[in-house]
């Protein structure tokens, strides 16, 4: 079954070649292999095998009846627990399943765990986790290898072949970093396009709901079933969505495709700029034209980030006081020292530390001055974008910066570790869909990914343009 397609997978099914529960046991077996990669926090053979025997009695045909997959453990989810990686939620257990998870289940998808992420989505590295640390599957016996964060669980999940596909949130980067460090397909959707219901918030002006697949056809599938218009979700969008991989079209003859000058980098290793070039020569090839754009404000957007995405999360984890659901520190004698125990015994240091941040921006006096400051330069961000999609189709960026770095190398520096998301953050300022995609190897072998921006809700045009390249990957 290695690294079976979606599409495939759902013929043998339909076929009789092979049942659900045959299936869900070569899966339940690869994850039990593979328990040393610490992908998934949470995973119950018992009801796995529940679920694929309700499918194979199943008579209704479902467009992802028996698709194993891996779901991040920010998405509530009614039969399984969610602990967003940390402490403080540790013995969570929602009574609501989340938008995007219950569109999954009733297409007919069989859900095998819970994967790992950096606590409360907040890292680069899959490890702040409060679950340990998660291993990149491309790591080698003595160099073990970050997957990338925060939805490092998920892309390791796929690319170690433990499930077919596997949903993932994306901040500033946390699908397109990990599936770029793990050799997958990552692809964040327009904000607003698949709900946020029942995700577990962190930034709610940048979180997105998104997907990792190990080919672009799979991605596209799992991008249609997850995406929709929800009333519960006030930043949702009424838009129609097409069946992306009925319509996938690899040719990109006569598109234009926007280099932007702000990417090139200095200290850029020659390997991403490498891997850059040869997508930028194949696209050429295919008969797209290659235009220089200026995204002038791209400077700021790393800054701005840290500043908008603390001050949310200072705000949306306020909920978690030690009164209503989740960890109650047991060294209390009066409500305050329960409030205070409970959250500096609950949270992990890196979300401490951007609890503080977003606390100070917001607090009296340096609103203004930062957080206000952030928003204007965000919207400059966001037309800087826009004008360049007057004179292009696609944005080519690299995703990342590095190739997977060894875990620990930069735990001790917050600013090295923000500076992961320089590529992915600008986009998630203007709520732009992108995708990184597999198209290289650092000179140790290790994945590098190109991503791919478009304009708002032109999902379908970035399947394509990476339907392409995958076509043409040599």
């Amino acid at each position: 079954m290695k690294n079976q397609s979606i599409s495939d997978t759902l013929k043998l099914i339909k076929s009789k070649k092979i049942s659900i529960k045959e299936l869900s046991n070569n899966y339940i077996n690869e994850i039990n292999k593979n328990k040393d990669l610490n992908a998934f926090i949470y995973f119950n053979e018992e009801k796995i095998l529940e679920r694929a025997e309700k499918l194979d009695n199943m008579k209704e045909d479902l467009p992802l009846k028996g698709i194993p997959l891996g779901i991040k453990d920010l998405f509530c989810t009614k039969n399984m627990p969610t602990t967003a990686g940390s402490k403080i939620l540790s013995n969570f257990q929602p009574t609501y399943e989340s938008f995007v998870t219950k569109k999954l289940l009733n297409s007919g998808a069989l859900f095998l765990g819970k994967t790992n992420l950096d606590e409360f989505a907040m890292g680069s590295s899959t490890t702040t986790s409060f679950f340990g640390n998660t291993i990149n599957p491309v790591s080698s016996e003595n160099k073990k290898l970050v997957p990338g964060g925060s939805s490092g669980g998920s892309a390791a999940a796929v690319a170690a072949n433990l499930c077919l596909g596997a949903t993932g949130t994306d901040t500033g980067g946390s699908i397109r970093q990990p599936a770029s460090f793990c050799g997958v397909i990552g692809m964040k959707p327009t904000y607003g396009l698949c709900s946020r219901w029942g995700i577990i918030a962190f930034s709610s002006s940048l979180d997105q709901a998104g997907i990792f697949a190990n080919n672009i056809q799979d991605a596209s599938i799992l991008m249609y079933e997850m995406a929709g218009y929800d009333p519960n979700d006030s930043t949702s969008s009424n838009v129609e969505i097409p069946k992306y991989h009925d319509n996938l079209n690899s040719n990109v003859d006569g598109k234009i495709i926007g280099i932007p000058e702000e990417y090139s980098l200095p200290g850029i290793s020659d390997e991403i700029n490498q891997v850059w070039d040869k997508a930028i020569k194949v696209f050429e090839k295919g008969g797209a034209k290659i235009k220089k754009i200026k995204l002038p404000h791209t400077k700021y957007a790393l800054p701005a980030y840290y500043i908008i995405a603390p001050a949310e999360a200072s705000s949306n984890l306020a909920r978690y006081d030690g009164v209503k659901y989740g960890f109650r520190s047991e060294n209390i004698s009066s409500l305050e020292e329960m409030y205070e125990l409970t959250r500096s015994e609950g949270f992990g240091k890196e979300v401490k530390r951007r609890i503080l941040i977003g606390t100070y921006v917001l607090s009296a006096g340096y609103y203004d001055a930062y957080y206000i400051k952030a928003q204007k330069v965000r919207k400059l961000i966001s037309n800087d974008f826009r004008d360049a999609f007057k004179e292009c189709d696609f944005i080519l960026t690299p995703t990342t910066p590095s190739p997977a770095f060894p875990i620990g190398e930069k735990e001790d520096d917050p600013i090295k570790m923000y500076l992961n998301d320089i590529f992915t953050v600008p986009a998630s300022l203007a709520g732009l869909p992108g995708i990184s995609i597999p198209y290289g190897t650092s000179k140790e072998g290790l994945p590098l990914g190109v991503q791919i921006l478009s304009k708002h809700f032109n999902e379908q045009e970035i399947f394509n343009a990476g339907y392409y390249l995958e076509q043409n990957n040599e």
